[in-house]
């Protein structure tokens, strides 16, 4: 099963399921030259969807499937307005919110939706752009967490983060830095945001800037051996203990 197997191909499947359930749409693919595309790409402007343009040869390499140069890319269980997640955040086990920066790995953010749905979570927030597609590997490394843990797509993952302070949630970045301070000697109250990294380069500057306290994991030996799952995984878990 490849990233791209829940897929809409064609003109009317594409335009149809953008005028009626939008919020299910991850990217709309389009062949580069292709004919009959306007109205597509004002369906994507009018409703904040992105699009990529790609040659005819990659797109026949992704869909099997008669495209008529036009597909979209499907996250079945639908994406939740953003603002619901932060006005429900209270009503989940454990009122956590988990925001991925630029997260590039399927597996990784599969991995994670299944520890914190289990654990009681309250969803994902993950940018639209330079995220790694919720498709098979995704939906597989979640063993099946990803169609029932709300997830929210955000243009600008810094702008949600000033909203969620306003709404008085705290927002916990993650990372090492000098300023950073152990996990296990923070107050991690609960509702809140938790912010992780990008798997090589971490919090992008301008998201780091919206957190108000950076936690770190202590590693007891000088190897660097934890992605960005299983560091969510313990820092998740961390939350969940001092909650009680």
């Amino acid at each position: 099963m490849t990233e791209y197997s829940h897929v809409v191909a064609g003109l009317h499947p594409v335009k149809e399921l953008l005028e009626r359930t939008p919020d299910r749409v991850e990217t709309v693919l389009l062949q580069k030259g292709g004919r009959q595309q306007k109205e597509i790409k004002d369906l994507c402007q009018a409703t904040g969807i992105r699009f990529q343009i790609l040659p005819r040869a990659q797109l026949d390499k992704l869909i099997s499937a008669h495209h008529q140069g036009i597909a979209a890319r499907v996250f079945s269980p639908g994406f939740v307005d953003p603002q619901v997640l932060l006005e429900t955040v209270a009503d989940a086990p454990l009122p956590l919110l988990i925001a991925l920066d630029q997260v590039q790995d399927p597996g990784n953010i599969g991995t994670l939706a299944r520890t914190l749905y289990s654990l009681g979570g309250a969803g994902l927030v993950l940018p639209k752009n330079r995220s790694a597609p919720l498709g098979g590997g995704a939906l597989k490394a979640s063993s099946g967490a990803l169609n029932y843990l709300p997830v929210a797509q955000v243009t600008n993952l810094g702008r949600f983060l000033e909203q969620a302070t306003q709404a008085a949630l705290p927002v916990i970045g993650t990372g090492l830095t000098p300023d950073s301070l152990s996990v296990y000697k923070a107050r991690l109250s609960t509702p809140a945001v938790l912010v992780l990294g990008n798997e090589h380069k971490g919090m992008r500057p301008g998201v780091a800037k919206k957190c108000e306290t950076v936690v770190s994991i202590p590693l007891q030996r000088q190897f660097d051996s934890l992605n960005v799952a299983q560091a969510g995984a313990i820092l998740i878990s961390e939350f969940l203990r001092q909650r009680g």
